[in-house]
């Protein structure tokens, strides 16, 4: 198992050496770019110039730019009209004076050693602007991938031994609504209903804490905090709670039906011992395949909306806004970061898999 585990951190150096060539390769040919928002916001606001190569460090000594344009004055759009020099200087902040390749390799190399510079929109490293969107991205994934897991599979196992029975057909009816409506439908309705929107106000609208939290005592710090996630979380787990029900359903049924099930039970072994004792781990496993996808998801791109409609600055939203803003360096590092634990996850999910069943052997399959 050894070796196996150390193939699969060596194969992750090129996977995140391809994602992160692939990505910037694409950069380079996107419209737009921070020096043409900067030019846009000059034009447009008519911002004076020394705001943006001066004072304020909002701009300023931004050090090699992970990625964007790198192309000639002419090609930026609002550039008429200003000093080639003032231009040059703002290619020279963002590091777009440097070749595309100087440029490519100076942020692997960065990266490796997990420096992600400086956002350059906003005086701060991209490492403090991770930490400080960190605890609402965990929040929600953590708490709605526990939750789903923990009522679908039960409900899942249940459906399968009583298939075709009114509590499979009536619980099959709730799980198919769940998966219909989209999570920012449902969000927006909790709101309506509970939110202060039209009828109740149970719980808040906005944020993960309230103000003056670091000030309460620890039994009202909890409470607070399950107060502000109730609904983000029920809201997420909705569609969540439906795919992984029917996955686990399907996969034991799939399991009850076979040879090995029929002799376990001619042998005089009960149902619960038949059905814990063998067929739980041959049919978890296609649930346990399924847990990175369904945790990535919730920790980064799923959450964007969640994070919108109820106010969570998470890391959804910080990498959504970067994308609109051509903050490269946000845009880059989150990419960076979530494909390495994207690649680590499939990994402890293969891991798993032994642990459920000793009997899968991936070092001797790879042989």
């Amino acid at each position: 198992m050894a070796a196996y585990i150390l193939r699969r951190l060596l194969l992750m150096i090129p996977t995140i050496l391809g994602i992160m060539l692939i990505s910037f390769v694409i950069v380079q040919f996107a419209p737009g770019g921070p020096v043409e928002r900067v030019l846009a916001q000059l034009q447009g606001q008519n911002t004076a110039m020394s705001r943006v190569t001066g004072g304020g460090g909002d701009l300023a000594g931004r050090g090699a730019a992970p990625g964007g344009g790198g192309e000639s004055n002419s090609r930026y759009r609002g550039a008429q009209g200003l000093d080639p020099a003032f231009i040059k200087r703002l290619e020279q902040q963002f590091g777009f004076d440097k070749p595309a390749p100087e440029r490519f390799l100076k942020m692997l190399w960065d990266y490796a050693r997990f420096d992600f510079g400086k956002s350059y929109f906003r005086d701060v490293s991209v490492l403090q602007l991770i930490r400080e969107k960190l605890p609402v991205s965990i929040s929600l994934g953590l708490w709605m991938t526990l939750i789903s897991y923990a009522i679908s599979i039960p409900l899942g196992i249940r459906k399968a031994v009583r298939d075709g029975s009114p509590f499979d057909v009536w619980t099959s009816g709730v799980v198919i609504v769940g998966y219909a409506i989209p999570g920012f439908l449902f969000a927006i309705l909790l709101i309506v209903l509970f939110a202060g929107g039209s009828f109740l106000q149970i719980f808040p609208l906005r944020g993960l804490t309230s103000e003056g939290w670091s000030q309460f005592p620890p039994w009202q710090k909890v409470t607070d905090y399950l107060w502000h996630i109730t609904l983000p979380i029920i809201a997420m787990a909705i569609g969540a709670f439906a795919t992984s029900t029917l996955l686990t359903k399907n996969s034991f049924l799939d399991e009850i039906r076979k040879q090995y099930v029929l002799t376990a039970r001619m042998k005089g072994l009960s149902e619960r011992q038949v059905l814990y004792g063998h067929v739980f781990r041959n049919a978890m496993l296609i649930v346990v395949a399924g847990f990175p996808g369904a945790f990535i998801s919730a920790f980064f791109a799923g959450s964007l909306l969640i994070e919108t409609i109820f106010s969570l600055d998470g890391l959804g939203l910080l990498s959504f806004e970067s994308i609109v803003n051509r903050d490269y360096p946000v845009v880059f590092a989150n990419l960076y970061i979530f494909s390495l634990l994207g690649l680590v996850v499939n990994l402890i999910s293969d891991l798993t898999y032994s642990w459920i069943d000793p009997r899968i052997d991936f070092e001797a399959r790879a042989a």
